[in-house]
């Protein structure tokens, strides 16, 4: 049962002024264009009081990423100390591949995108009437959307939906037993640096895949309504020495073996050219939390 989060007394068909898309649902089941007007509403407020503009995000010297590497035994990424991390001397887009069976998209059965609820930072719970949490080793995502159109200058305003495996390797929505669940999905949009970023957990290996997390991007937060509107579509490839170090730790005893029989060169997916362009950068430790970062450039014209 979904509670209703309006003020009591209040217009039970007005939310802050506006009319609600359905007044006989809860707020967090007006959908995702309902969710955009509300932000938009309220980062309207912050930026009359000072308050917007917060970001820090990544100092990017070029655009295409280097080699992917793990700082396991580091400190914590800062945001700020990804410009040997994910820069390079071109600026090549991110390769386009495939969403997988289980987008939650609505290009194959759910469809989260049109969930009001679904715009949000820290993707670990469930949203809306689904409840649950996905446990695992804290990961930090930080991805900068780029325009290869432009020089690879950051892109204010771009979207991304990102979705992954919990750490038993089963995704939310489609997968035995958590088929109730929503967890390890969510949208960002991008401030003026270009960054989003997600606090999530590490990804299971699960068989005949590397470890990897899916995205699509957007060229605004209005246009993740609707799978249709994606420019990109890519991966992000988890560096094998961040894998194995966090894989050594309990509730991931699965991924140990799984790992050991997979290979980025033989990936069905990175294989073509073991994920040059996708592989993040990893920094930070299991006990204090990772932080995995990767540019992605995109064509926006």
């Amino acid at each position: 049962m979904t509670t209703d989060t309006r003020i009591p007394g209040a217009d039970p068909q007005l939310f802050e002024g506006r009319p609600l898309a359905d007044p006989t649902e809860s707020l967090y089941d007006q959908g995702l264009k309902f969710d955009v007007e509300t932000l938009l509403d309220r980062r309207g407020v912050l930026k009359l009081i000072g308050l917007s503009g917060l970001g820090g995000g990544l100092m990017l010297a070029g655009c295409a990423p280097g080699t992917g590497s793990s700082a396991s035994g580091t400190a914590a990424s800062t945001g700020a100390a990804s410009a040997s991390a994910t820069a390079g001397a071109s600026c090549d887009v991110i390769p386009e591949e495939t969403a997988g069976p289980f987008p939650g998209d609505g290009s194959n059965g759910p469809d989260v995108l049109s969930e009001s609820g679904v715009v949000r930072k820290d993707i670990r719970s469930s949203f809306g009437s689904s409840s649950g949490t996905a446990e695992g080793v804290p990961l930090t995502i930080h991805l900068a959307i780029l325009d290869a159109s432009n020089g690879c200058a950051p892109i204010n305003g771009a979207a991304v939906y990102i979705w992954h495996c919990d750490r038993e390797g089963r995704y939310s929505l489609y997968s035995n037993g958590v088929t109730d669940q929503n967890y390890l999905r969510g949208v960002q949009e991008a401030g003026s640096d270009g960054v989003v970023k997600f606090t999530s957990i590490f990804p299971a290996c699960y068989q005949g895949r590397w470890p990897h997390i899916h995205f699509e991007v957007y060229k605004s937060l209005a246009a993740a309504s609707g799978n249709a509107n994606r420019i990109a579509t890519s991966q992000v490839a988890l560096p094998e020495d961040a894998c194995k170090t966090v894989y050594a730790t309990s509730g991931y005893e699965q991924s140990v073996q799984n790992l050991s029989q997979v290979s980025l060169e033989r990936d069905m997916v990175f294989g073509d050219d073991g994920a040059v362009h996708e592989l993040g950068t990893v920094s930070g430790t299991v006990s204090g939390g990772l932080t995995v970062e990767l540019a992605v450039p995109v064509k926006t014209a």
